[in-house]
């Protein structure tokens, strides 16, 4: 199979991505190679080309390298989740491809979850290899990495790109498996690291990830998802639980051994990616979608109304509209509802949200008045094109407990925005009025 040359696109914000198509079946599969890729040298190992001209033989294989890794623009900030989200929609706007399925190993998946959790119209499928929702541990989540890992970890990417660095790998791969990766394997995978990126943009990728937990995107994502797993991993049963259209196949194990044909892995998950791909598509009525959602008010906006008179109160209010669709317009805001001081929008992306209600917090002092703000990610119902329900609410009531110019938020929105230049403050958990379900809840400082 011929391999084309990979094509470049820039983004709204100016950084070019770097991507491939193969082959020109009728079912689009994008799949994400995360941190370590590099374009050309994916191809270079005969397990990883196997794995693609399969995939290639059963449709259009769309690949692309993230921004700051392999042959994308590199002297930038390491991408956080939302914005490889963006850049991923980004590729299949270049390419054409408007219902995809999107495939991954571990958590190189998460940019295909997010986008078919917020907009379902888009991913046809989702086939998810060794599913990771997070990678620390937490109470709930005994299979991640404590803190003596997490620290073991970043030891070890100081030797990113090194021999030493994928003998440690392999010594990893046979102590989960009982199958030692070939030496070829070591070296090309030492090789990919070091042309993937540098040491330092590795150990920053992996701290945002050990942030990021994908579990509440989950119970979003309506399209059939295939989950493949080696024996022994104990966490997919529980990753399948939560999606509502997950199906769980263990398959062979050995991947990259030096004692195991390449087919006899790759041919039995081909062959699972192609019964997904076969499926006839289901009647699927989207009613429901993962958005992010944001309430803004005017403080004490009663006793301002009292002080300046119905007139220049007027006044103050129309140039704070002004401000806040200016905001929502910046930041691919969606204005759902405002009714007196306040505003009720949703966003496809929980880093967007923040950072215009930000902006929105400091544009309105100059009027003399303060607003609060509260931002949730839930799932919603949509009722005449718009976002209702228990998220919309949960979101009105995490603004009501807002200090004035402050961007309250929930735990769920922290989990998902790791990487992208937020710091927080923890808030406690407060009772929020007919929410049942409690959330610690955070301030932006």
């Amino acid at each position: 199979m011929r391999i084309p040359d990979p094509q470049y696109l820039q983004t709204q914000d100016g950084v070019y991505i770097a991507y491939q198509v193969v082959g020109d079946g009728p079912v689009d599969i994008a799949w994400q190679v995360g941190d370590g890729t590099h374009l050309e040298i994916w191809w270079e190992f005969e397990w990883m080309r196997d794995w693609f001209e399969g995939l290639a033989s059963l449709g259009r294989l769309i690949l692309h390298d993230w921004r700051g890794f392999g042959l994308s623009s590199r002297n930038v900030a390491v991408p956080n989740l939302e914005t490889r989200t963006d850049d991923l929609r980004a590729v299949l706007d270049a390419v054409g491809s408007s219902s995809v399925v999107v495939g991954g190993w571990f958590e190189t998946i998460a940019p295909g979850v997010l986008l078919a959790a917020s907009d379902p119209s888009r991913v046809r499928a989702l086939v998810w290899w060794n599913p990771t929702p997070r990678t620390a541990w937490a109470p709930d989540y005994p299979w991640g990495d404590g803190p003596d890992m997490v620290e073991s970890r970043l030891e070890t990417l100081k030797l990113w790109g090194t021999r030493r660095y994928g003998e440690l790998w392999a010594d990893e791969i046979d102590r989960n498996t009982g199958s030692r990766p070939s030496d070829t394997a070591i070296e090309w995978w030492a090789k990919k690291a070091r042309n993937a990126c540098t040491p330092d943009v590795a150990a920053e990728f992996t701290r945002i990830w050990w942030q990021t937990d994908l579990r509440p995107v989950l119970a979003s994502v309506q399209a059939p998802a295939l989950l493949m797993v080696d024996k022994g991993e104990e966490d997919a049963e529980y990753t399948a639980s939560l999606m509502p259209n997950a199906q769980l196949e263990e398959l062979p194990t050995g991947w990259m051994s030096a004692d195991t044909a390449v087919g006899a892995v790759n041919g039995p998950r081909l062959d699972a990616v192609a019964r997904l791909i076969g499926l006839r598509p289901r009647p699927v009525v989207h009613d429901t979608i993962l958005s992010t959602i944001l309430f803004t008010d005017v403080v004490e906006s009663t006793s301002h109304q009292a002080r300046l008179g119905d007139r220049d109160w007027k006044r103050v209010i129309d140039r704070h509209n002004e401000i806040i669709r200016d905001a929502l317009v910046r930041w691919r805001g969606h204005e759902n509802d405002t009714a007196g001081d306040g505003f009720y929008a949703t966003f496809d992306g929980p880093a967007r949200a923040l950072h215009c209600a930000r902006e929105i917090c400091e544009r309105i002092v100059p009027l003399g008045v303060e607003v609060r703000a509260g931002v949730h990610t839930g799932e919603c119902e949509l009722v005449d094109g718009k976002c209702a329900g228990i998220a919309v609410s949960t979101g009105a009531r995490i603004a009501a407990h807002a200090r004035p110019s402050e961007v309250l938020l929930s735990q769920t929105v922290k989990d998902l925005v790791a990487g992208s230049g937020f710091t927080f403050s923890e808030r406690g958990s407060p009772d929020l009025k007919g929410i049942p379900t409690p959330f610690q809840l955070y301030a932006v400082d």
